[in-house]
């Protein structure tokens, strides 16, 4: 299961907040097909999961929704948040050391 650090549930919090979903909405991860047959992680901000979305809720209850194929790819990763060069806080998708 995707296990999500403190940074990044503060993240989501703050997100939702912004969005005006906090409490039922959180961070929601699909994947898209892309042009060539490859897929890509999509990523939004969602007022509730989806039906057949996996619910992942962190400790201080933050959400993250996982549609079926996402929630295979990102079983075994950790969702945190990294700042770019330019101070930007930006999602991660890591994998588990």
């Amino acid at each position: 299961m995707l296990a999500v650090t403190e940074a990044a549930a503060d993240a989501i919090s703050a997100l939702t907040a912004q969005e005006g979903v906090q409490g039922e909405g959180g961070l929601r991860f699909a994947m898209q097909a892309m042009d060539d047959s490859q897929a890509a992680l999509a990523l939004s901000v969602a007022p509730a999961p989806a039906a057949g979305d996996q619910v992942i809720t962190s400790e201080d209850g933050a959400q993250v929704f996982l549609e079926p194929q996402a929630a295979d790819y990102l079983s075994d990763k950790v969702l945190d948040v990294e700042q770019d060069a330019e101070g930007q806080l930006n999602f991660a998708v890591l994998e588990r050391g």
